[in-house]
């Protein structure tokens, strides 16, 4: 089996970044950046940005760029610098013993040391029109797109800290904020509530829970609203829906190897990208339930990378 210095789990801007910084440094990466998910077909190679149509929040890109073509621009950098990408998911991952064995669906390689970047993934609805109308109205990162609904009704739906603190966000260039709740109170932090139902611009819904997301040929139009406690529909008229009910880390091949944070994402060391396992390394969304951003992203998968080689340099590995 072939060995490596630096296998990265995932791809993304971490994924990517790290392998960048790897591949400068003569480490001579292999990227397994991932490939269709049988459990969700919005989980692509890339990461969330795959599936985000305009990138404006990106430094470098004054014009804006799309997700995919920002990604592929991504990954033909780390290719450059002779970095090895494979479109493939890893299924095995042994972290018990140097050097690590990581194992993907056609390919599997000996590593001295692994970083992770495999990303986290919004919850969805699930709901009617949801799918149809992703990145025409429907998002789940107000920080990301909230810029294109300036002036505009929105909704946002959940009831935790996340949507309070995109509904406030929200509220600062649209018009009007719509908050849907399948509650009658909010889970959030007090500061969070008070901020929220202090805001002259935030409107809540109890009790109720979008059935359909609504809309014509140039995106979303409204939501399906249904009441849980009277089974009453009615249309909810919005340009934009913000789902904010949390995100989810794709930790499940670390979970039994590597420690977690409460809230489930990889723990890293404080200021560093440093996991449970020493040479193992973490960066990106796996890993921070905080920012999710791409820049942010792509900051750790510099750190992760710089890390690694400094690793290996201590532990004698050329």
């Amino acid at each position: 089996m072939e060995r490596r210095k630096v296998v990265i789990v995932g791809s993304g801007p971490a994924g990517y970044t790290a392998a960048i910084y790897a591949a400068r440094a003569n480490l001579s990466p292999v990227v397994f950046a991932g490939g269709p998910s049988e459990s969700d077909a919005r989980r692509v190679p890339g990461g969330q940005l795959m599936i985000t149509t305009e990138v404006e929040n990106y430094p470098g890109f004054p014009e804006s760029v799309t997700g995919p073509e920002l990604m592929e621009r991504f990954q033909k950098q780390a290719e450059r610098f002779n970095t090895i990408v494979h479109m493939e998911n890893v299924v095995k991952l042994d972290l018990s013993k140097r050097p690590f064995h990581v194992k993907g669906e056609s390919k599997e390689y000996l590593a001295e040391t692994v970083i992770i970047a495999t990303g986290a993934s919004a919850k969805w609805l699930d709901v009617k029109g949801e799918t149809e109308f992703m990145n025409r109205g429907v998002s789940a990162c107000a920080t990301c797109d909230g810029f294109f609904f300036k002036n505009t009704d929105v909704i946002v739906v959940g009831g935790g800290d996340t949507a309070m603190e995109e509904a406030n966000y929200l509220s600062k260039m649209c018009s009007s904020v719509t908050v849907i709740h399948r509650r009658d109170s909010l889970r959030a932090s007090k500061i969070m509530q008070e901020r929220a139902l202090n805001n002259p611009k935030i409107k809540f819904i109890w009790d109720s829970a979008i059935e359909e997301v609504v809309g014509d040929m140039k995106g979303v139009t409204g939501a399906i609203v249904k009441n849980l406690k009277t089974g009453d529909l009615k249309k909810v008229e919005a340009k934009g829906v913000f789902v904010a009910i949390g995100h989810l880390p794709t930790t499940e091949l670390f979970k039994d190897q590597l420690k977690l944070q409460d809230n489930g994402y990889l723990w890293v060391q404080p200021g560093t990208a440093k996991t449970s396992i020493e040479g193992v390394f973490a960066s990106g969304d796996v890993s921070d339930a905080t920012y999710r951003q791409a820049v942010t992203a792509a900051g750790t998968g510099c750190m992760a990378a710089i890390e690694a080689e400094r690793w290996m340099t201590e532990h004698g590995i050329g």
